[in-house]
């Protein structure tokens, strides 16, 4: 099975929350996994803000990132090209989104992914309207 994760999803790989063990399970099942060339940064500043806030320690956030780094390598990352920005402004003119959001459905389209897995409900509700399978985390 061929997955692609928002920033949300993938997220919840490396810091245990709500729905972290549905995207275990789902990582489990695939073969393959993709993701936007804006999730690394994005996976970054999640882990920063959750350090500057005192959820995670120095050394968590370190070994995490490590981890998170080390997964890339495995990752189909989709770069952002002129067809990937058209589909996305066609996403935001249709749907409730923010840009980072439509960025993201737009490369599971591109990449034609099985399955998108998502936490975030305006991004759930246009990925399901753009025709992805959805899986809610």
């Amino acid at each position: 099975m061929h997955i692609f994760l928002d920033t949300s999803a993938l997220a919840k790989r490396y810091i245990q929350e709500n729905g972290s063990g549905k995207v275990s399970d789902v990582f489990q099942k695939a073969t393959s996994v993709a993701v936007s060339v804006i999730c690394l940064p994005e996976m970054i500043s999640a882990l920063n803000r959750l350090r500057r806030e005192k959820c995670i320690t120095k050394e968590h956030y370190t070994k995490t990132k490590q981890n998170v780094l080390h997964d890339f390598d495995d990752f189909t990352i989709c770069d952002i090209t002129p067809e990937i920005i058209a589909q996305a402004i066609a996403l935001l003119e249709t749907n409730s989104l923010k840009t980072m959001d439509a960025l993201q459905i737009a490369c599971a389209k591109a990449l034609h992914a099985e399955v998108f897995l998502s936490s975030d409900k305006q991004q759930i509700k246009a990925a399901k309207k753009a025709k992805l399978k959805v899986v809610e985390v």
